[in-house]
């Protein structure tokens, strides 16, 4: 006998034992073996699924017929919530699933027909007019296939009634929000009368076929978090007992006979429904359809057996998850803006922001200062991520000499919970500033790898630089720390310090008109004592720079009141020559992804596209006026574009039409579970590993944060804020930033123009910052001890060395940032290109193009592209054609060119916003363009003390220069691996 004609055991199968042996299969066997095999939480026996939970308002009618009005309908309205769900696995696609809707109503006093007494009312619907079965005996039977014989298939074969219904009912449903519900039940109205229900969707459906597994569940987020939905609660009189059956529950009551009637409608209100918690709650409400006045009990077998059920599978639910039995007694509190709750937040005491000031916190909690060659003139680093554009000279002096980026630092007086209530500066406080910076580059370890990626085993060894020199003191620069306090308080030097017994100048302090401090930098000098040439891009025996670090640290005094006081941090680093420019992974995004992934700071909900997708994009494109590659990739009417107002208008857009669009371009990003060492994926950067050629590890090139990946593949799903405003104007002056938000926005504008990628060492920061132990709060470093002596780590640096405790990733000293990085820096910058491998491509992959160009618009080039009169061919040509910015350091040999740098830096140039021409047609509304390309003369070995200050060396302006033709395939900076790359 073949098994789908295997019969049920007759004792298992009587009519008065159906409620028992159902619950039996749904919650004996199939629930509560799930829950014994370690399923946490414990989930429901039937509709696992879930899509949402939202709260609601049900709002009878004013005129609904007397004998409609009974139960629940006798309320004028009632707080709800509602559960949207899938009968289905939660792993399973949405698409082709039975949804149902579960709606828990509050303010229903009274005994229920489940048998207890409540102050909640259910209703439970799914989407498609009748059952599958007539009645309990034959879900029995249904049941009993599946769960013990395992041979659904057998089953339906020989009921192709019940085959049928179940393939109807697998249909496309575009969102639980615009789908069709019913009861499928009949239930009482009243003494005398039987009804059944329906919720009809205000909004018209799009039932569009979407392969997406969770596609539900995004688009109800999607939906109600931008506006209100409604559903009609319709009812429909039972007319006639012939058509109409209380126990046959296949058969439709038919409208023609008696039409629905519309008694109250369901509005669930704009809202967010990924609040932390929200569908948590809806998770643990239990649904029964028994829940409801006895006057509304449900009818017949199949409504029996689901009293029993849902009871039971409700405990064994709950008692799993220790949760209480109860049903509760009042909802939840929606989250804020739901318009119901207005009276009652009225009535509510006014929420007071708590005023009292406990604490002060300096921002940015770690600003940036920049080395510059100009004596005197200086200008302020940006203050806001997204800056106004200075004039063309700008960042140059009379004398073509960079000014020096300064670090402006305030102090913010906190409440208890480090809300900030206002600044406190010279007119409301006193404020004593305490400033120290060091440069002890050249008496730690060299670069050779970062010693935090597995590649660094394979790299030559971290050893001491100027290992000979016994006095290590010697090494060091070290001023004292200043104060300074009031307003306008005259500069502070820090000239004190000595490298190997010669003064060094590290910059100085000094204080605004509000008494706010400001931090300058050296200017750009470095040298050798030995008067020996740079022969390598970062550990140059003999030789010391003047950039530097240290700790940001006051004294506030506030009503009388010392105030302890949050401290930061300042890095002087190498000039910015592009200063409009960020990188695709900005040191914010990586110390945002630090914190995350540290648990110190919370993981967005729900990307925003504005702030968390867009800027990717933005970035990509801007990189054009830097490098050739990316300009033909992203930049002006490129290969690929992601910034056009056309462009924008869908990757914008959460709609399933743009699904795969979106999966498509977050896929082209660079993912190290996924990618090998290929130059093709995005973002076209060279990472903490490169080397040449290239090495069999994924860490060649560059990849995002961990955190921007997880967004980007929301955003592809459709899972995302779709915040985009075309008009929207970023805050160009902290002045425009509300109050409350100026700390964060200080230090993410800081941090947001220092490059994260890649770590080969960098140009601010490097390697260690990815090390949660450096810091006391997110992107707050961590400050030694007053008097710590840091730990002895031997003649060579190794991986295992490095993560001690309380070693050098641990609580930070002054120049404990910088003396990773390259010294001098200028070996470094020059030595950091694009397009090594030109087999591959000439111009990508890049290092650092947003702080070094690669391939800039020249102002010769710009003029052509500005004369209109000339034929367009030519203009394009002319926007088309990008010089090496290296040009300046001449062709003769590597060794030239970085010694070049040295005593030259501010020879190259920097990249200005320019007024594009009239006809926007063919080209940008602003170009951005190279200020100056002067050649520089080769330097003989170094004047150490004052080479810096000569005037421009030049030579003829008809020679022809072409830097990138110098051989640096040898070079320390891409030959990483010199033994291979260990396996």
């Amino acid at each position: 006998m073949s098994k789908d004609q295997d019969p049920i055991p007759p004792c298992f199968d009587q009519a008065n034992q159906a409620p028992e042996r159902l619950t039996e299969m749904f919650v004996g066997i199939a629930q509560e073996n799930r829950i014994k095999l370690g399923q946490r939480p414990a989930e429901r026996a039937v509709f696992r699924k879930l899509h949402g939970v939202a709260s609601a308002r049900l709002v009878m009618e004013k005129k609904i017929p007397a004998k409609l009005k009974v139960g629940v309908f006798a309320h004028d309205s009632l707080d709800a919530w509602v559960r949207f769900s899938s009968d289905t696995t939660p792993t399973s696609p949405d698409l082709y699933s039975t949804l149902g809707i579960g709606i828990k109503l509050f303010g229903v006093p009274g005994p229920k027909a489940l048998g207890d007494d409540g102050d909640t009312a259910d209703f439970i619907m799914q989407n498609f007019p009748i059952f599958f079965v007539d009645n309990a005996k034959e879900m029995v039977e249904f049941t009993y296939a599946g769960v013990v014989a395992q041979d659904y298939p057998g089953y339906l074969k020989k009921h192709p009634k019940t085959k049928k219904i179940l393939d109807q009912m697998e249909k496309v449903e575009g969102s639980t929000l615009t789908t069709t519900y019913w009861a499928i039940l009949p239930f009482h109205a009243g003494k005398n009368d039987y009804v059944k229900y329906r919720l009809e969707p205000v909004t018209p459906p799009e039932n569009v076929p979407n392969d997406e597994r969770d596609y539900l569940a995004v688009d109800m987020c999607n939906r109600l978090a931008k506006r209100e939905y409604q559903f009609r609660f319709m009812v429909q009189l039972r007319t006639n007992p012939k058509t109409m059956p209380l126990d046959e529950a296949t058969v439709e009551w038919p409208e023609s006979e008696s039409p629905f009637i519309h008694v109250a409608t369901l509005i669930l209100p704009q809202q967010d429904i990924s609040v932390r918690g929200q569908s948590e709650y809806g998770q643990g409400l239990a649904f029964n359809i028994w829940r409801v006045p006895p006057v509304q009990a449900p009818v017949g077998s199949i409504a029996e057996a689901r009293k029993v059920v849902y009871a039971a599978g409700a405990d064994a639910r709950h008692e799993a998850n220790g949760q209480s039995l109860q049903d509760p007694r009042e909802p939840r509190t929606p989250t804020a803006g739901c318009p119901f709750h207005a009276a009652a937040q009225a009535k509510a005491e006014p929420v007071v922001k708590d005023t009292c000031i406990v604490k002060a916190v300096i921002y940015p909690s770690i600003g940036v200062a920049r080395v510059g060659s100009s004596e005197k003139e200086w200008f302020l680093g940006p203050e806001v991520p997204y800056p106004k554009p200075e004039d063309p000279g700008y960042y140059r002096d009379a004398h073509k000499k960079l000014k020096r980026q300064g670090a402006r630092f305030r102090v913010y007086g906190v409440n208890a919970k480090g809300e900030i209530v206002k600044e406190l500066n010279a007119d409301n406080a006193k404020v004593e500033w305490q400033v120290q910076l060091a440069n002890t580059k050249s008496a730690w370890y060299g670069f050779q790898l970062a010693l935090d990626i597995p590649e660094a085993a394979s790299a030559p060894p971290s050893t001491l630089r100027n290992a000979v020199v016994t006095d290590r003191d010697m090494l060091s620069i070290t001023p004292k720390q200043r104060k300074v306090s009031g307003k306008k308080a005259k500069p502070q030097r820090f000239d004190d310090g000595k490298f190997m017994g010669e003064p060094v100048y590290l910059g100085e302090a000094f204080t605004d008109k509000q008494g706010r401090l400001i931090v300058l930098g050296g200017h750009g000098v470095s040298a050798s004592y030995d008067n020996s040439r740079a022969i390598t891009f970062a550990n140059n025996e003999g030789w010391h720079d003047d950039t530097s670090d240290g700790p940001i640290n006051a004294k506030v005094v506030y009503e009388g009141l010392e105030l302890m006081v949050e401290p930061a941090w300042v890095v002087v680093a190498p000039p910015n020559y592009a200063p409009q420019r960020k990188s695709v992974r900005t040191m914010w995004d990586l110390m945002r992804d630090v914190a995350i992934t540290a648990g110190t700071l919370p993981k967005p909900k729900r990307p925003s596209f504005t702030f968390d997708i867009l800027p990717l994009f933005e970035r990509l494109n801007g990189l054009q006026w830097v490098n050739a590659g990316f300009s033909a990739g992203f930049g002006w009417k490129g290969a690929i574009d992601l910034t056009s107002a056309d462009a924008l208008s869908r990757l914008a857009s959460n709609n399933t039409a743009y699904v795969e669009l979106r999966r498509t371009i977050a896929n082209q990003f660079r993912n190290y579970e996924v990618d090998a060492w290929s130059p093709k994926p995005w973002p076209w950067l060279y990472g903490d590993a490169m080397a040449i050629p290239a090495t069999q590890t994924p860490r060649q090139n560059a990849s995002l944060t961990a955190t921007q990946l997880a967004m980007l593949m929301e955003w592809a799903e459709g899972n995302f804020v779709e915040d985009f405003d075309p008009e929207r104007k970023h805050a160009t002056s902290i002045d425009e930033v509300p109050l409350e938000q100026q700390g964060d926005t200080l230090t993410q504008a800081a941090l947001d123009f220092c490059l994260a990628d890649a770590f080969h060492p960098g140009c601010e920061m490097t390697w260690p910052v990815r090390a949660s132990t450096m810091y006391m709060a997110p992107f707050r470093f961590a400050h030694a001890l007053d008097g710590w002596i840091a730990p002895g780590l031997g003649e060579i640096l190794t991986s295992d060395g490095v993560t001690i405790p309380n070693g050098p990733l641990y609580g930070q000293q002054a120049g404990g940032i910088t003396r990773w990085m390259a010294v001098p820096w200028q070996t470094d910058t020059a030595s950091c290109r694009s397009g090594y491998d030109k087999s591959y491509d000439p111009y990508v992959p890049s290092f650092w193009p947003a702080r070094v160009p690669n391939q800039v618009l020249t102002k010769q080039n710009y003029d052509v592209v500005m004369d209109e009169k000339k034929p367009l061919g030519e203009r394009l040509a002319a926007f088309a054609n990008r010089a090496s910015w290296i040009n300046p350091l001449g062709s003769t040999s590597y060794t030239d060119q970085i010694n070049n740098m040295i005593h030259h830096f501010d020879h190259l140039g920097v990249v200005e916003v320019h007024p594009g021409p009239s006809d926007h047609q063919h080209f940008p509304a602003e170009l951005e363009v190279e200020d100056q390309h002067i050649p520089i003369a080769d330097m003989p070995a170094p004047n150490a003390k004052h080479a810096q200050h000569d005037e421009y060396a030049r030579v003829g302006a008809a020679e022809v220069v072409n830097a990138e033709s110098v051989d640096i395939m040898t070079i320390e900076k891409v030959r990483r691996f010199p033994r291979g790359l260990h396996r």
